[in-house]
C-alpha cells in the first residue's frame, strides 16, 4: 500500500507559479513510479507529468500542454514528488492528483499518460489560475 498526500494548491493569477508537493509512504518510495493529473470542471482526468523508473533509470514525460512549463521531480530521502508549474494558465485550473505505480520496465511511453496504469491516488489539491 502507498499513501499519498498532495499539498501547495492555492489561487495564482496568469504567469505566476506554484509548486506541489506529493508526499508518499507505505511503500519504498524509490521503486515506484509517480504521476501527476489534473481534472478539470466537466472534463476528464488528464495527464500531466510522470516520473518513471526503468531499467536505464529515471525518466520524465509531459503533455504537451506542460512541456517546458511544468517541471516534475522527486526527492527520494523525502519520500515526496513535486511538480513545479511556472507561467500558469487560466486553463491549467483543476484538481491536481498525484499518483503512484509500478508499471512494467519496457512500458511503452503512452502507457504512463493513462490513469488506469496507477494503483495509489491522492485526495487531490486545487490549483485556481485567474486571468
Amino acid at each position: 500500500q502507498v499513501q499519498l498526500v498532495e499539498s501547495g494548491g492555492g489561487l495564482v493569477q496568469a504567469g505566476g507559479s506554484l509548486r506541489l508537493s506529493c508526499a508518499a509512504s507505505g511503500r519504498t518510495f524509490s521503486s515506484v513510479d509517480m504521476g501527476w493529473f489534473r481534472q478539470a470542471p466537466g472534463k476528464e482526468r488528464e495527464f500531466v507529468a510522470v516520473s518513471t523508473i526503468t531499467w536505464s533509470g529515471r525518466n520524465t514525460y509531459y503533455a504537451d500542454s506542460v512541456k517546458g512549463r511544468f517541471t516534475i521531480s522527486r526527492d527520494d530521502a523525502k519520500n515526496t514528488a513535486y511538480l513545479q508549474m511556472n507561467s500558469l494558465k487560466p486553463e491549467d485550473t483543476a484538481v491536481y492528483y498525484c499518483a503512484a505505480g509500478e508499471l512494467p520496465y519496457s512500458s511503452p511511453s503512452y502507457y504512463y499518460t493513462r490513469s488506469d496504469k496507477y494503483d495509489y491516488w491522492g485526495q487531490g489539491t486545487q490549483v485556481t489560475v485567474s486571468s
